[in-house]
């Protein structure tokens, strides 16, 4: 679980050697801003924030050594499409680094795989905002928009032990793997009901017609909203992403209905809660059954849960999905050895390879935020009580110190212990289940549709900017129709 002013333009976040940063004499701007009218909420700050009309320049590490310009700016077009290489770069001369972000928030970038898991693991680095020593500029730009004004900060994202503790103690019952494989044919129906929609046109958009309704649904479901309301649910979702794009504040707007919506349907499942929980009670029902009987969960707590829940639940399901199924169909010699396996009703190929698209180029490409509550190091560098950390999932991920090969694509790699979910007492907690949906999405789609190919150049493909989260907007794909 997962874990933002609305830049028009986003602004290059250079890395420097040993002083403040100048423009170098004729530095072309990025080749193509980046056209999102709104960022993913994951790294949107509150609407109506100004957002920066002068290119960010990062303030200089005091200790970094003196290095060469990278290979690639950070937070241009070209880096959303392909950060990899400039990720590389910083793991090998800069690799906790501060810089400036597009929303003009500064904070320290750890990429070297030792690294992260010492900072995700760190409890001097705290998950709550309050810790942040933010400047006025920077005010309310590292959480989820609207957020706050809806009472809904008291989430598994930004609190620290004991809340956190209790908080998950009370949710985890939810994703144990027991109750993820009861709901696996679940999983398993709405996968094929959503293939059959577009197997007889010979076409689609796999993620809007695929990759963003499972798991919208799937969570639904888990939570416990009623079917007829889970379409809304999907289009507020789904201004969340920018999925389809949306006008400046549609996202805190979108918090803000799903919020209300919360605490209706909590109210109602109150009212009408029986006084024995039946086998397989929803997760919302679940929460207030806590709440009513000795956990002290507040009604703020239980929607800041199950929003939480579905927020960080969806998105990095259809990031899964969509960047799999990509690897997949641009890694034809990979792909065909998955597909042999299925034939062979071969389960093991299928979970290496999901665990390695989680490596490989996993849903969230950056760790939601830290903030240092006293002086530490990381990485040989000074950290200051107050600043914000980003660990790098993504570039951690393709560490060669860590891994044999980490730009090569292996679904059969069995040294594998990514960061994909994140580690320490802030692990996913719905992984089991997304790991669920994408092992049921990538066999099924493959399965059904076996000439699926791409109906677009790859270097078309546009990639939703932001920080947090990394996902394609579209993937159109073709195929044989089906009957």
């Amino acid at each position: 679980m997962t874990d933002q002013p609305h830049p028009d333009q986003p602004h290059r976040a250079q890395l420097h050697r040993d002083g403040p940063h100048q423009p170098h004499p004729g530095e072309p701007a990025p080749s193509q801003p980046r056209p999102d009218t709104e960022q993913p909420a994951s790294e949107q700050p509150p609407s109506g924030q100004p957002a920066p009309t002068e290119p960010a320049a990062a303030e200089p590490a005091a200790a970094e050594p003196a290095a060469a310009e990278p290979a690639a700016a950070l937070f241009t077009w070209e880096f959303a499409t392909d950060p990899y290489p400039a990720y590389a770069w910083l793991r090998e001369h800069a690799p906790v680094h501060r810089t400036r972000l597009p929303s003009g928030v500064e904070a320290w970038l750890v990429t070297r795989y030792g690294d992260a898991r010492q900072a995700l693991a760190d409890q001097r680095l705290s998950k709550n905002p309050a810790h942040h020593d933010e400047p006025a500029h920077a005010k309310g730009k590292t959480g989820i928009p609207g957020e706050r004004k809806a009472e809904l900060m008291t989430h598994l994202l930004n609190i620290d032990p004991p809340d956190h503790t209790r908080l998950r103690r009370l949710v985890s019952k939810a994703f144990t793997p027991r109750r993820v494989a009861e709901f696996a044919p679940r999983v398993q129906e709405l996968t094929d009901h959503l293939i059959d929609r577009f197997a007889k046109t010979g076409s689609a958009d796999l993620i809007h017609e695929f990759a963003f309704p499972l798991p919208i649904y799937a969570i639904c479901d888990l939570l416990g909203v009623p079917r007829e309301d889970q379409d809304d649910f999907r289009d507020w979702a789904g201004m969340m992403i920018r999925h389809g794009g949306g006008p400046r504040g549609g996202v805190a707007r979108s918090v803000k209905k799903m919020r209300s919506y919360l605490a209706e349907l909590i109210h109602k499942k109150r009212e009408a809660l029986p006084a024995t929980p039946a086998p397989g009670e929803d997760l919302i029902s679940g929460l207030i059954r806590a709440s009513d009987h000795g956990e002290h969960l507040t009604e703020n707590e239980a929607a800041a849960m199950a929003f939480i829940l579905l927020f960080a639940g969806f998105e990095t399901t259809v990031n899964l999905i969509g960047n799999g199924t990509y690897a997949l169909l641009t890694h034809p010699e990979q792909r065909r050895r998955l597909e042999e396996s299925l034939a062979r009703r071969e389960t093991d190929l299928l979970a290496t390879g999901v665990e390695e698209l989680l490596r490989y180029d996993g849903p969230v490409e950056l760790a939601t935020w830290r903030f240092a509550t006293e002086p530490l190091a990381i990485g040989g560098q000074d950290i200051a009580p107050g600043d914000p950390v980003l660990v790098v999932l993504a570039a951690a991920d393709r560490d060669p110190e860590r891994f044999d090969d980490p730009d090569v694509l292996d679904l059969a790699r069995r040294d594998n212990q990514h960061l994909g979910y994140g580690h320490g007492i802030h692990y996913c907690l719905g992984a089991p289940l997304a790991r669920l949906e994408g092992q049921t999405a990538l066999a099924t789609l493959l399965t059904r549709l076996p000439d699926l190919r791409l109906a677009a150049d790859p270097a078309e493909l546009r990639w939703r900017g932001g920080l947090i989260m990394r996902g394609l907007r579209t993937l159109p794909v073709e195929f044989t129709p089906t009957a």
